[in-house]
């Protein structure tokens, strides 16, 4: 069974978004108090949406859309037609709460399953999920997509490393899953505890965060995999699975049937062209429960230009490589952490862990200190001439000076969640 649409084209696929933009408008308009307000403020309705280009007169929906609207935000069918929730992390106020329709969990059991077709799994892979359970959509997604693929799932869930290599070992893992710093953990505890020879891994799929190609070399260093394919999705956006890169890796393809992808740039909103830099902006065709009609997802990307090598009709985005609101100033200048994670990748001798310290002087001015590991097979008597050369080309690429700290391999911490990157101490903020 293939779950990939191969039959698409560019004009096939304008008809089905064209035709799901004005049913979600529609639906929203009419079962959304939320979505009503917004649309009667702008002076439009359902019958304005008479072709795709539209859509850019549509007003933007963002994250205070759905924490305004607590605990149920832009629900647009009735209590008895939801069968789940999921919800956000809530790091930056009240958690953004999503309904889901029986239906909605089908479509995104589909295209996940899309995911594992695109990695080219088979029905003999045995997939490990190393991902959370709960209110968070990931281990529920990857699960669910998994069965419907019909591999088998080992939903291990974020336990910790003596499990993971255990299952891993006992189980003959040949899929892992999870997030690029638990991944990475993995892949140094396997080296640490001499496993390699013992497992049968040959896939990672990495989500939820962003990593450099020093992260991904160092993984696949020490794991001997074939490949390590980047997953895309919110949990607006039914969770992950909206997309995966290929064996090409040229690009992530997204599921062009199911949501309509724009790039904009995040200070003016404009949309702009086909392989600008930009602010991803999502649109869904399908989903019932909790519509979204141009939500800024604030991930930071291009969309690519041309068909893949592999053949596959589904359009592409290339990698995120920042969010918007992720952006900090620092000597009047504007700084996203994925600029520092681009400079750092470049430099050879150093690892691929690193945090970036902001901290106020006595004065007055303000210091940033970048702390890096440096690489496994790198001695410590070259620290100084790696710190000024990092301090170099951060100078020449981002314009400001900065103190750069060399610290030993395995001393920034490892953890299955997110890595935290930035410590503003100016803000009175505690690492």
């Amino acid at each position: 069974m293939t779950f990939i649409p191969q039959h698409l084209t560019e004009e096939t696929i304008r008809d089905i978004q064209f035709k799901g933009l004005k049913w979600t408008v529609a639906h929203a308009y009419t079962n959304s108090p939320v979505y009503r307000k917004k649309y009667e403020n702008a002076g439009l309705g359902p019958e304005d949406i008479r072709s795709l280009s539209d859509l850019k007169d549509l007003p933007f929906t963002d994250k205070e859309d759905l924490q305004s609207d607590y605990p149920f935000p832009v629900r647009a069918v009735p209590f008895e037609d939801i069968v789940r929730i999921h919800a956000s992390s809530g790091t930056t106020g009240k958690r953004k709460v999503l309904s889901y329709t029986a239906n909605d969990i089908d479509v995104w059991a589909d295209m996940f399953a899309r995911c594992y077709e695109l990695a080219e799994l088979t029905r003999e892979d045995r997939v490990q999920l190393a991902v959370g359970y709960g209110l968070w959509t990931a281990g529920v997604g990857f699960q669910a997509g998994c069965e419907r693929f019909g591999a088998m799932a080992v939903p291990v869930g974020p336990a910790n490393a003596d499990m993971h290599c255990e299952m891993m070992t006992d189980m003959g893992t040949t899929v892992f899953c999870s997030t690029a710093s638990m991944a990475l953990l993995m892949a140094e505890e396997i080296n640490r505890r001499r496993l390699r020879k013992n497992i049968r891994l040959k896939k990672i799929i990495l989500g939820a965060e962003r990593h450099s190609e020093a992260m991904r070399d160092r993984i696949k260093e020490l794991t001997g995999v074939e490949h390590i394919f980047d997953i895309y999705g919110l949990t607006e956006l039914y969770g992950p699975g909206t997309g995966l890169d290929c064996v090409v890796h040229n690009g992530i393809h997204y599921w062009a049937d199911l949501f309509i992808f724009e790039i904009i740039d995040p200070v003016t909103l404009k949309q702009l062209p086909e392989g600008e830099e930009g602010e991803l902006v999502v649109t869904t065709l399908k989903k019932e429960g909790s519509p979204l009609i141009r939500y800024r997802t604030h991930d930071l990307t291009r969309l690519i230009n041309g068909r893949c090598d592999c053949g596959v009709p589904l359009p592409r985005h290339d990698r995120i490589i920042g969010r918007s609101d992720d952006m900090f100033i620092y000597k009047a200048v504007n700084i996203y952490p994925s600029q520092i994670d681009h400079v750092l990748s470049r430099v050879d001798g150093i690892g691929s862990e690193y945090q970036i310290h902001l901290e106020p002087r006595e004065d007055g001015r303000d210091r940033m200190v970048v702390k890096v590991e440096r690489g496994v097979d790198t001695g410590k008597d070259n620290d100084r001439s790696l710190s000024e050369k990092v301090a170099g080309e951060i100078r020449k690429k981002i314009l400001v000076r900065s103190s750069v700290e060399i610290l030993d391999y395995g001393s920034l911490p490892r953890t299955e969640r997110k890595s935290k990157r930035v410590f503003d101490k100016r803000n009175g903020e505690i690492s």
